[in-house]
């Protein structure tokens, strides 16, 4: 086998890998050779050496689906960490383009945990926010776990930490509205004077959203980019849900 083959055969068989992953169902030979143009000889070598090496198994119907080495991985880390050790560069590069503030939270019960964060190159906004229990009302972040309902929305009045922080229900449940219209969510000085942030949802393979990336900076430099950051987190997050596995067109009507 030259080089070149045996690059070629590489590929072949992490395409093939990349499919059963990213599906939604398993799937069947049949299925995997029209995805992938292979002959049917070379497609069943490649899915035998596959299901040797435990990258992949057959279910009681024939079709192939993840194997059980993607069980035993899964069962040793964190899904978490793993979250955020993907998010990472991403996470960086947003950074970079900002010059400000970048966290990724995931909800747990009502809360926001925040798990990650690149620091803002600036001195003035620079906090860790990691770890820190915020108040979802007054987040972006909690806004966009809101807006989803991946945490449930508080009844009665709500804590009000500036004078510009939202304290009614009805207030914030129409905020939430335009949240889903958007894809992003803001904050104005609504849980520190002048600090201002922008969220958007990061989803799974199945739709689910199990995170969140926010900028936030003072309004001196944020104000007037909440729009453009809040595109730019759009654009960012897609890339990041797709690596999660997320397939927008396999989505199905709301």
């Amino acid at each position: 086998m030259t080089a070149s083959t045996g690059t070629q055969a590489i590929d072949r068989a992490a395409e093939l890998v990349s499919l059963v992953v990213h599906a939604d169902r398993p799937y069947h030979f049949t299925d995997l050779l029209a995805e992938t143009r292979l002959a049917k000889s070379t497609g069943s070598r490649l899915l035998q050496a596959l299901e040797r090496h435990q990258l992949l198994e057959r279910d009681s119907d024939g079709a192939f689906r993840p194997g059980a080495l993607f069980a035993l991985y899964a069962a040793r880390h964190d899904p978490i960490e793993e979250i955020a050790r993907i998010a990472d560069p991403i996470l960086q590069r947003i950074g970079r383009g900002t010059g400000e503030t970048v966290n990724l939270a995931i909800p747990r019960g009502q809360l926001v945990v925040q798990v990650a964060q690149v620091n803002s190159r600036y001195l003035l906004g620079a906090s860790n926010w990691v770890g820190i229990d915020v108040p979802a009302h007054c987040s972006a972040l909690g806004k966009v776990f809101y807006a989803y309902r991946r945490i449930p929305l508080p009844s009665g009045a709500l804590e009000r930490r500036t004078p510009k922080t939202v304290t009614s229900v009805e207030k914030l449940r129409c905020e939430l509205v335009q949240v889903l219209d958007r894809g992003f969510a803001t904050t104005r000085g609504e849980l520190e004077p002048g600090l201002d942030a922008v969220a958007v949802p990061v989803r799974s393979h199945d739709g689910e959203i199990v995170a969140a990336i926010s900028v936030s900076g003072p309004d001196a430099r944020v104000a007037d980019q909440l729009d453009a950051i809040g595109a730019l987190l759009v654009a960012e997050t897609t890339t990041l849900s797709g690596l999660l596995g997320h397939r927008p067109q396999e989505e199905g009507v709301a």
